[in-house]
């Protein structure tokens, strides 16, 4: 844990674990109790508290391999319905659970037996704009994007994207579903308008291309939605503004509805080392403040200005 002095990171608190964390979230965490939920190598989900961190307050063995992704709703104040945590695995399956029980997932969506398990790089909860309303978004080594209807357990909708999902994030987890931003390999990023499904056409989406490096993840600026940050593997930072089209729904000839996908424009971009920036979050509370972590075990603390005028 690491507090600012002048200009200066201190770390404050320091705890270590015999097995290598790969993730981390505070998504499910009250806001008074700041438990910091992980996942680690060997396939433990594992919730601390950073006050006391020497045992965890809640352990399981989620997965039977690596967890790669993790992702938390329900707490901080972000969206309605219990705290929940979604992990992806190596393993090729997806789970959801409710601290609150023993040792059994709420929710596990796995391959069939017939289908090749893909390994899960990245997931994120939306859609929690009501007490039963949940969806999980998981993005699989192979390109596979699913988004899985929590409520009626099912595949809500699907789509491959070419390349490995390096990163997924709604605009907002607490709102009717409006944005699903995917980053890949190769530098492109894909921004879904997942308000209309159209029966066949999906969800319309528009790609660009950051740099020719792989694009670790995405961040929504909480104070404005449509503003997000990528992070890159080339050491960058590149922020984007997604531009509504004049109207968002058309009918086709049959009279069904089906959406219009924005623009996206690059607003910055700065480089803050030569190695990838795997790690980055928006203060809640200070607009523009932010923090990033990399390749070169580097934490830095940057502020990004002039976001009122975008």
């Amino acid at each position: 844990m690491f507090g600012k002095k002048q200009k200066e990171l201190i770390c404050s608190k320091k705890y270590e674990k015999k097995d290598e964390i790969k993730c981390c979230t505070f998504g499910a965490t009250a806001l008074q109790d700041r438990h910091l939920a992980t996942g680690n190598f060997k396939g433990k989900m594992e919730t601390w508290d950073l006050e006391k961190g020497d045992l965890p307050v809640y352990s399981v063995k989620a997965h039977s391999e690596i967890i790669n992704c993790i992702d938390g709703v329900g707490g901080l104040g972000i969206g309605l319905g219990a705290p929940e945590i979604v992990t992806g695995s190596r393993d090729g399956t997806v789970k959801v659970w409710d601290v609150r029980q023993e040792h059994d997932p709420v929710a596990a969506m796995q391959p069939k037996e017939s289908e090749a398990k893909r390994d899960c790089w990245a997931v994120a909860f939306g859609n929690t704009y009501t007490e039963a309303e949940r969806v999980v978004a998981a993005g699989y080594d192979n390109g596979d994007i699913k988004l899985f209807d929590l409520r009626n357990m099912s595949v809500r909708w699907e789509t491959n994207v070419k390349n490995g999902v390096c990163g997924l994030q709604f605009d907002r987890k607490d709102i009717l579903m409006n944005k699903l931003v995917a980053t890949t390999l190769e530098g492109k990023f894909h921004t879904y308008d997942v308000r209309v499904e159209h029966p066949k056409k999906g969800y319309p989406s528009v790609v660009e291309k950051a740099h020719k490096s792989t694009i670790w993840g995405v961040r929504h600026l909480p104070q404005n939605r449509d503003v997000y940050m990528t992070l890159g593997g080339n050491g960058s930072l590149c922020l984007w503004k997604y531009n509504y089209p004049s109207e968002r729904t058309k009918q086709d000839g049959d009279g069904v509805d089906y959406g219009i996908a924005g623009t996206v424009e690059q607003i910055q971009n700065v480089i803050l080392g030569s190695q990838p920036i795997s790690g980055f979050d928006w203060s809640p509370d200070k607009e523009g403040l932010c923090v990033s972590s990399g390749f070169d075990q580097t934490v830095r603390v940057c502020i990004v200005t002039r976001l009122k005028s975008l």
